[in-house]
Order: structure tokens, then sequence, then C-alpha cells
């Protein structure tokens, strides 16, 4: 049976290197349980082929980096639409011919996020849903099709999805679990780094829209973060940075330096997967806030991101969306619920570090490598 990696988010985004990271984990550890693995990525095309080119010789320059030349193909498809069929893309990496051939025998599709959309979806014969966003997901599928009609099976990240507490979207489809896959041979526990540095990578500004009692509540990092921002004053002795995207002269950037922030652009720092891996294991570890809907519907999301640090023997201290419960004692995470607990814990941190170490890196082979949680969706 050969096994297809769905993905329609990779490629797209050049200066991504922890977006381009998720799918990643997905492939290396479908290569480590020996399956006969193809990473499909989707391409829409723009009005600029010229950047299309870009986006298809990077996203082809980091799959040989990882050594995954000859196990994947690219489907280019312009004009672009959100019907996908097969006979108006162009493939690269495996010859259509190749790829027919492949699907005309016994497959399977783990299509994250929904990227893979009908009449090519049902090309295959094992159709397997992978949420990444718990949240926007299930509250969408209440308003539009997403592919409910179209997927043998529904699996998502949000650990609470069947929780007593969990207060999102009531679904009908038959949600099973995982967790954010950490590929823990490539991700491997490094030395602590001098500086005593908490971090995190991600998008300041977010335009998403999810509804909640009646309202449309801010889902970005900007507004996650209000509460923590005098965190540098309140613990002097470590250094808190932020590598978001947020422009030059936008004055967001001087308000965060003036409350002790120090503001990095992710294109410089982590461009690619590796330049993504070195920036946080330059980080004695993560500090995050994250959207307020996974806090008050109690998701159980974690993020990929987080799986990353605690691989590399960093400890996560973020907000708690009912994820903790479902986690070893020792986790390496830290759940907080406002500042003086985040404070509380990267003093501990601070004063800590080995041990919490330990239990990050434990945590990740024993909850989050990527071989064991395909094992467990592919049933194998």
């Amino acid at each position: 049976m050969t096994i297809f990696l769905g993905c329609g988010f990779a490629a797209k985004y050049r200066e991504g290197g922890g977006n381009f990271s998720v799918p990643l984990q997905w492939t290396l550890g479908l290569r480590r349980l020996k399956l006969d693995a193809i990473w499909l990525e989707l391409l829409l095309g723009t009005k600029d082929p010229g950047a299309d080119r870009a986006r298809i010789d990077n996203f082809q320059r980091q799959l040989r980096a990882h050594g995954l030349a000859g196990r994947y193909c690219l489907l280019y498809q312009s004009p672009e639409s959100d019907v996908h069929d097969l006979s108006d893309m162009r493939c690269i990496g495996m010859s259509k011919r190749a790829l027919l051939d492949r699907l005309a025998g016994p497959s399977a599709l783990l299509n994250l996020a929904y990227s893979i959309h009908p009449p090519l979806l049902l090309q295959f014969e094992r159709r397997i849903f992978c949420d990444l966003d718990p949240s926007e997901i299930f509250y969408w599928m209440t308003k539009l099709e997403m592919g409910q009609s179209y997927h043998h099976e529904f699996w998502t990240i949000g650990l609470n999805v069947h929780g007593r507490d969990c207060r999102m979207p009531k679904s009908l489809l038959r949600w099973k679990t995982f967790c954010p896959l950490a590929d823990t041979k490539l991700l491997r526990r490094r030395p602590r780094p001098r500086l005593p540095k908490f971090t995190t990578i991600g998008q300041w500004y977010w335009s998403g829209a999810v509804e909640v009692d009646g309202a449309f509540p801010d889902l970005s990092k900007k507004f996650a973060f209000e509460p923590y921002l005098d965190l540098p004053k309140r613990i002097p002795e470590a250094h808190f940075e932020l590598a978001m995207n947020i422009k030059a002269d936008d004055p967001e950037r001087a308000r965060l330096n003036k409350r002790g922030w120090q503001i990095i652009d992710p294109h410089r720092v982590a461009r690619t997967p590796g330049s993504y891996r070195r920036y946080m294991a330059g980080a004695l570890g993560e500090f995050t806030a994250i959207k307020g809907v996974d806090v008050a519907w109690r998701t159980g999301w974690i993020s990929d991101r987080a799986a990353a640090f605690l691989a590399l023997g960093r400890p996560v201290i973020t907000e708690a969306t009912g994820a903790e419960k479902y986690l070893p004692a020792e986790s390496g995470f830290r759940f907080v619920r406002g500042p003086d607990e985040a404070e509380s814990a990267v003093k501990e941190v601070l004063r800590d570090w080995p041990r919490l170490s330990r239990q990050a890196r434990n945590c990740s082979e024993e909850v989050f490598d990527s071989a064991k949680n395909l094992r467990k969706i592919l049933d194998i």
C-alpha cells in the first residue's frame, strides 16, 4: 500500500521553516516505519509564474536536504481552484503516469487540514482527515462542507474533544485523537544554551474567525499575549524574545520593545526547517500564549512547535487548554492560567532546567514521537 501525505501549505510559504516542518515530521515518521510513502503537495498557481517557480524550487531543495528526493509529487494547479482535478494539474517530482499507477493499487491518504479536495480526493482507497486546528475546523464544519462527506476516518489534535469540559461545537463525526508529531530521530536533545532566553515563533496578527457566544473574538497572538507583557520586568534575569512577523515601522514593535521584549524577524531566523530547529535549540524553552478560543473551549490543543521544543529538550510554558490531563505528570510542560503562574513557571525553568529538559525529551519520545503516532493513526 502507498501512503500519501496530503498537504497544501508547505510549498506556498517559502519563508516559513516552521510551517514546512509540520508535514516534514509526518514524512520522516513514515520513512522510519519503512512504509511506501509519498509527500503529495498541492501548490495553487498565482499570477506570478516566476514566484511560483521559486516556491517549487525551494520545496524541492528542502526535500533533498532531508533525504526525500524521489519521495514526493508536487501538484501544480494554475489557475487555482477549490476543485482538485488531476487532469488540470502538472505533476513535479513524480510523473502523472506513476502517480496514477499508484492510485490504481492499494492507497491511503493522510489529508492534513483538508488539503486535498474532490474529485482527486476520491481516488484514494482509504481517506483519513487529519485536523491540525480543532477550534476553527470544528466551528467551520458546522457551517461548510470541509471533507465531512468524503473521508473514512477523522483524527484531531484536540486531545480533549471527548472531555466533559470541552465546549467545542458538537460534531456528529467519530473523532479520534492524536498528538502533534515530532520526529525524535531528527530532533535531538541539545545542550543548555548560554543565554537564558524564552521565545516562540509565529504570526502576531491573525485573521481567522470563530464565533463564541455570539461574538467573534480576536484570535491573534497580539491579543493573547497582552496579559503577559510585563513578564520581562517581573523576571529581569530572563531574556524574552518573539520571532513574529511585525514590520519595522509597526508601532507594535516599539510598544513591545518598551515592555522588554526583543522582536526578531522569523523569516530571518526560521526561514528553513534547519534554521527553525537551530533557533529553537538556542532558547532555554518556549513561552507562548495561545488563541483564547482554545482556552475557553478546552479543546486540548497543543502546537506542533511545542512538540518540537520538547524533542530538543526545551521545556514549554503555555496556556492550559485541557491537554494537560492526557500527558505524563513529568512532561516538560508548564500549563499556566495567567501572569502569576507564568512567572512561577519561568523561574522554575531557570532554577531547574536540567531536570525539566530531561522530562521534555522523555515526553517527546513517549507521547509525540512521529512513528508512534502514525502507527496509531494507520493502525499498524
